[in-house]
């Protein structure tokens, strides 16, 4: 019986509606599966935790040394997700064109996704002074999950017409965020009752970084055997006969790719102002449990109750963005979104501490324009890309989105470092919106399609 997975070129014809939805289906699985990385490790979890133990194994100053570095044990979590990015930047990029070159887009997407997945199980293991431990798997975790999800945008422009993306980009973020509220939902009940069940706060904490691999690696099974080798709308390339001659075949295709960015000088605008505004968005969400127990005094119930509300209110969010898209374009609502994001970090930094309830409040600040204003991102650069090349240029797309973020935790590190302030670290943030806006707003999305040789939308 034929399925979608038996196509080995899905866009060289149309596919059948049942067989499109069935795609369409094992893509959103992809994003409800990674999101709880996303949700429970990166935003909620292992900052706090991460920085616990690196106070712990800090010096009297209040300092740690990896590798020879002084470090205020405070920034140690933001410094290592800017150092992991800024090493997935280069793997992502070549990954990207062997994807493309070789058309196995899906076995590399789920390779990556299982590797990050097991990373994020053995972080079981975290305790003690072992805050290198922790960053190194964080590393290894944080590359993978950029590597995987860069793979799997790829595959947006074929399983939508062009006036069709935004609903169904909007659709997988709504989806990603379900899934991630789902387990953040289990694990908030089993850090609540750790007590009742005979285990520590620690143990507990260990135990829902580790749920998060498991939840990541059980749902990968669906876009594995839902979703084909080939991602795009080009036609396959051939393929190289051995790997070694598609790796050295695909670092040529690398230069080629980034000397032939310049020739799409719109698009490069787009991606300027959006890694950016976006990189102010993904510190936001990866920073936000710190800020809240190191600031604010939130305690982890709080911080785990806040995020399920982020969660929560951004699959309406998503969807209701995705809906106003349609009426007023995408550029236009994303616009909106980063107004919107200037006044919540502008309220962060004024926020009380041990405020439960006005932390909340930002919290559903935050989620109302979180998804929305990522899934329109998506899916308006999907517009931008020449044919044949989406997971290469996804990949650099991908060096700011959810999670991926290397400038904003460097400039909060930074902050902090200098300042001793969380409010200091939120407030500088200010200037990735603000500059992300300006250069959004001088894009001419219509003649940026029509560059790339892309049917131009009916709205914009």
């Amino acid at each position: 019986m034929s399925t979608a997975t038996d196509l080995p070129d899905h866009q060289a014809a149309a596919p059948d509606v049942r067989a499109l939805r069935r795609m369409q289906f094992g893509w959103y699985i992809n994003d409800w599966a990674n999101a709880a990385f996303s949700a429970s490790v990166l935003t909620v979890f292992l900052g706090p935790y991460l920085t616990s133990i690196a106070k712990d194994a800090a010096d009297p100053a209040g300092n740690v040394h990896p590798l020879g570095l002084t470090v205020r044990a405070g920034s140690f979590f933001p410094y290592t997700v800017s150092l992991s990015v800024l090493l997935s930047v280069a793997v992502m990029l070549l990954v990207g064109t062997v994807a493309d070159r070789t058309g196995r887009h899906k076995e590399l997407m789920c390779g990556f996704a299982y590797v990050g997945a097991l990373a994020t199980m053995a972080m079981f293991f975290l305790g003690g002074h072992r805050y290198l431990l922790g960053g190194g798997l964080l590393v290894i975790a944080n590359i993978s999950y950029a590597v995987s999800v860069a793979l799997s945008y790829a595959y947006l422009p074929g399983l939508a017409a062009p006036d069709e993306r935004d609903a169904v980009s909007s659709k997988g973020w709504a989806y990603g965020y379900a899934g991630g509220g789902l387990l953040l939902i289990v694990n908030l009940a089993l850090f609540e009752g750790h007590d009742a069940l005979g285990v520590s706060e620690g143990t507990a904490v260990r135990i829902c970084l580790a749920s998060a691999g498991l939840w990541w690696a059980l749902f990968t099974l669906v876009p594995l055997f839902r979703l084909p080798s080939r991602a795009g709308a080009a036609p396959a390339r051939p393929r190289a006969d051995h790997a070694d001659r598609a790796t050295a075949g695909s670092l040529r295709e690398l230069g080629q790719t980034l000397r032939g960015m310049r020739k799409y000088p719109l698009t490069l605008l787009f991606l300027a102002g959006f890694l950016c505004y976006n990189d102010g968005i993904q510190t936001v969400v990866s920073q936000a449990s710190l800020f809240g127990s190191e600031e604010l005094g939130m305690g982890q119930t709080s911080l785990v109750a806040a995020v399920l509300l982020v969660q929560i209110v951004a699959i309406g969010g998503a969807l209701l963005l995705g809906r106003i898209a349609r009426r007023y374009g995408a550029k236009r609502t994303i616009l909106g979104s980063l107004v919107g994001w200037v006044v919540t970090l502008a309220l962060g930094y004024l926020m009380p501490a041990h405020k439960p309830a006005w932390f909340f409040a930002l919290a559903a600040m935050i989620g109302l324009v979180l998804g929305g204003s990522q899934a329109l991102s998506r899916s308006l650069f999907s517009h931008l890309i020449p044919a044949g090349k989406e997971a290469e240029y996804f990949s650099v797309y991908k060096v700011s989105d959810r999670g991926t973020s290397w400038m904003g935790p460097l400039v909060f590190g930074l902050a902090y470092q200098i300042t001793g302030s969380y409010r200091s670290a939120i407030i500088s943030l200010l200037v990735f919106f603000v500059i992300g806006f300006a250069v959004l707003l001088k894009v001419p999305v219509r003649r940026a399609i029509e560059a790339v040789g892309n049917p131009v939308p009916e709205r914009l």
